[in-house]
């Protein structure tokens, strides 16, 4: 065997250092500001909105890296000292402190070229940034509020198209700014007009966000009506982002839900779960809609599936619904009670809890259920004891309905207060024949039907190729007309009888004369 070569330690030490030197070293938050506006003014100049995307997607990360220093060294370095746009936006933060002003000094270069004014649109996503950071602190909600009011209009007075992504993420934080102060009823009118304003110039972004705000305005005071008739008259834009679309369908689910249109409520829901970001980016909102998609699937009478609440992101989240979901199964009434109980204010806070509410007659159902296989004769007194029910009035009305609806065979025999469960079905017998045949019978039609539409799919190329070449159309009508090696089975019936007749000659010529040896065979002959 040959030797391995080892390599000296001293060799591994550098490429160690050369792949760390490799990694790329993490943007400062005032260099990434300073990047996202250079890739603003290069949107606007080449009328490329997809610059603009880039720097709204790292919007979430930035935002929770921001505090005063941050905002002030990024307009300083991205203004003109003389600009109002500068001193405009400086007014909303609190000034320097004198050791931050001495460390600036300190760190002051030699003056460079007077630089050019900023874009619009990058002012507006530093006003952006501004109004986000200002949101994190519950004394500064009165000055988000009127830097709001001054981003609205001064938007609005651009009125520039390059300005309509960004325009979208303002109207979120505006949003965003009522709904904290309280007051997200106010803003509804801001809203409606700026949808208006937004539809007729197709800014399909911002429409979006407007009717996603307008939805939640709506939901938030439980307007569920407002809401659907928002639905039926507006048409929401196919080109915005999936985000949107996450959030449109999850209201929509919402509403369906409480309108007792499960089917499309579930569907919907769905359709949120496939369009959201990942679990990690967004855990908020995928917690919120899995809940309302347990529950919605508890009143379709769907257990949904145990791994769901082994999710890292759901686990602890879902603590209650899987204690709702536990009791729904084994149908105990006085677990789901108690359950309801203890989780009320976490139900009530996630807008579920008149849904939960309605799941009590799923539960008194499953319980019959499990009462009817267990029992062949039992008393309206003991499904009273068992369910925990409050009389037996109730108890004989549940069980009525339940066999009315078909979730339990049998019957009451009020005389004497009891009900007489049916006997179990077995897996054979005359109904399960029947569908089998009924299943048997649709796959041979389900056979000739394919059959028929593969010869239709050959006579249709056949008759394709003829029209190509005369000759060949020739040859396919006589193939119509005559059916296939016809002529061969004429040749066949041919030779076989002058093979008899070559016989029968053979025969007279070895036997001589008929009439003497034979039988008379009449005047035909």
């Amino acid at each position: 065997m040959t030797d391995v070569e080892m390599k000296p330690a001293d060799e591994k030490r550098e490429e160690k250092k050369t792949e760390e030197e490799k990694k790329p070293i993490p943007l400062t938050p005032v260099a990434e500001i300073k990047a996202n506006a250079a890739l603003i003014e290069r949107a606007v100049a080449t009328f490329e909105p997809r610059f603009t995307h880039r720097v709204l997607r790292s919007l979430t990360h930035l935002r929770k890296r921001l505090d005063d220093t941050v905002l002030r060294d990024a307009i300083n370095e991205t203004y003109p000292s003389d600009s109002p746009s500068k001193k405009a936006m400086l007014s909303w933060l609190p000034e320097a402190t004198v050791e931050q002003s001495m460390d600036i000094d300190s760190t002051s270069q030699p003056p460079k070229q007077p630089q050019p004014e900023p874009v619009p649109e990058v002012e507006i996503y530093l006003r952006l940034l501004i109004l986000h950071h200002l949101l994190t602190s519950q004394a500064n909600y009165p000055k988000a509020m009127k830097l709001a009011h001054e981003t609205i209009d001064k938007m609005q007075s651009l009125n520039r198209r390059s300005m309509d992504p960004i325009a979208a993420k303002v109207w979120y934080a505006v949003e965003r700014t009522y709904e904290l102060v309280g007051d997200l009823a106010d803003a509804r009118p801001h809203f409606l007009a700026a949808q208006r304003t937004a539809a007729l110039r197709h800014d399909d972004e911002t429409e979006a966000s407007l009717i996603n705000r307008i939805l939640r305005s709506y939901l938030q005071y439980n307007l569920y009506d407002q809401a659907d008739k928002l639905i039926s008259k507006t048409s929401f834009p196919t080109a915005a982002g999936n985000p949107q679309h996450a959030r449109y369908h999850y209201y929509l689910g919402r509403i369906k839900a409480v309108q007792l249109n499960y089917t499309a409520a579930h569907t919907n829901l769905q359709q949120a779960i496939r369009r959201a970001p990942p679990a990690k980016t967004a855990p908020g909102f995928y917690q919120a809609v899995h809940k309302l998609t347990i529950v919605v699937e508890l009143l379709m009478g769907d257990i949904p599936e145990r791994s769901l609440f082994r999710h890292p992101v759901l686990e602890k989240a879902l603590a209650g619904y899987f204690e709702i979901v536990k009791a729904v199964r084994n149908g105990s009434l006085s677990q789901f009670q108690n359950t309801l109980s203890k989780y009320a204010a976490e139900f009530e806070a996630d807008k579920t809890y008149t849904l939960i509410v309605r799941l009590r007659q799923n539960v008194i159902k499953t319980g019959i259920r499990r009462l009817s296989l267990s029992y062949s004769r039992i008393s309206l007194r003991d499904i009273c004891l068992k369910l925990h029910l409050d009389s037996e009035e109730d108890a004989e009305y549940i069980v009525g309905k339940a066999i009315r609806d078909g979730v339990i065979d049998g019957r009451i025999v009020h005389e004497n207060g009891w009900m007489e469960c049916g006997s179990q079905k077995g897996g054979y017998g005359p109904e399960v024949s029947d569908v089998f045949a009924r299943r048997i019978a649709y796959c041979l039609e389900l056979h000739n039907q394919s059959v028929k539409m593969s010869c239709a799919c050959e006579m249709s190329r056949r008759a394709n190729t003829c029209r190509s070449s005369p000759r060949v159309t020739l040859r396919f009508f006589v193939a119509m007309r005559y059916p296939l090696n016809a002529h061969r089975k004429e040749l066949a019936a041919a030779e076989g009888a002058r093979e008899r007749e070559k016989e029968l000659a053979k025969e007279i010529q070895e036997g001589g004369d008929l009439d003497d040896e034979g039988p008379d065979l009449g005047e035909r002959f």
